[in-house]
Formats: structure tokens, sequence, C-alpha cells
């Protein structure tokens, strides 16, 4: 059913043409070298096609994952990036957090609690307005001495080679 002008705006309307441009990819289960490449080929799938393309890949049903997640979702960044576009991924899995970080993408795709939250660009951390906690300093153990550091060793001198002159005056 079309709106016409004189309608009232429809609270849960979205305009389609904020839409038409974003895609969903969801992942369920283990994602490993066996099927990562049907997660490949569907992002390949969502990225058909001419323009801009805003691409949220849904992975908070995925149980188990290697780095082979790495390679089709650095591809989808690569192509999004060159539209003028991105990719989003929504998850809070921290063995996803750990996949990311080892792979060393993981400030490229910070976890979204939700697909509207990645729509709107709302990151776990700026949900709850800080950063995950920092893992606590190991202590320090200043009640044992210390062991004293051996005096520095002087720098061996050499003769200045033949025909070097040296800066310091004498």
């Amino acid at each position: 059913m079309r709106h016409r002008p004189s309608d009232p705006p429809d609270p849960c309307r979205v305009p389609p043409d904020l839409f038409d441009e974003c895609r969903m990819v969801r992942a369920r289960g283990e994602l490993d070298p066996t099927t990562a490449a049907a997660l490949a080929h569907a992002l390949e799938e969502a990225r058909t096609g001419y323009g801009r393309v805003f691409l949220i890949v849904d992975l908070s049903e995925v149980t188990l994952t290697d780095a082979s997640l790495l390679r089709p979702l650095c591809a989808a960044w690569d192509d999004c990036r060159a539209r003028q576009g991105w990719v989003r991924i929504v998850h809070s899995s921290t063995a996803i957090d750990l996949v990311l970080l080892g792979g060393g993408v993981l400030t490229r795709f910070p976890a979204h609690a939700s697909a509207q939250d990645a729509w709107r660009g709302t990151t776990t951390a700026s949900r709850t307005g800080h950063a995950p906690p920092a893992p606590p300093a190991p202590p320090r153990p200043d009640h044992l001495p210390r062991a004293p550091h051996p005096p520095p060793t002087p720098a061996p001198t050499r003769p200045p080679s033949p025909g070097v002159r040296s800066c310091r005056r004498s």
C-alpha cells in the first residue's frame, strides 16, 4: 500500500531509500574451512550489482569459528569500501573477537549488538559509553628485593683511522 502525501507518516515505516543499499548475511553454526566457502559465496552474492553496498554480517548464531572467517570478511570489506560502503558485524562472542584480533582486523570489525545497532553504527562498546575493560595488570612484586644492576660497561675506544681527523679539539 502506497502512502499518499496527505496520509500521516507511519512511525514504523522507514523510507525505502535508506535500506535499498543495505544487505544482510546471516551465518549459523560452525564456521571452519569446510563451511567458510558458503559464507564467502553469500557475501559475494550480497555484493552483486552496482553502487554503494552497506553489508551487515550477522554472526550472532555462530557457535564456533576459526581464521577461515577472515578472508571472506576482508574481501567484502575491500569491495564495500571501494564502493563507498561498509561491512559491519553483529555478534557478542569473545571467540569471534579473538579471531578478529588474531587476524589484526578487530578495529575494522567492532561488534554490534543487533542489525539495528549495526545500521546506526552503534558498537557494543559505545552502547555502554566506554570500551570493554582492559585485563588487570599483573601485580608487581614491590616487596621483593630488586637485583642490583651491573655497572655500565664503557664503550670500547679505537684509535682513529689513518687519514680521518677527529672532531674533538685538543
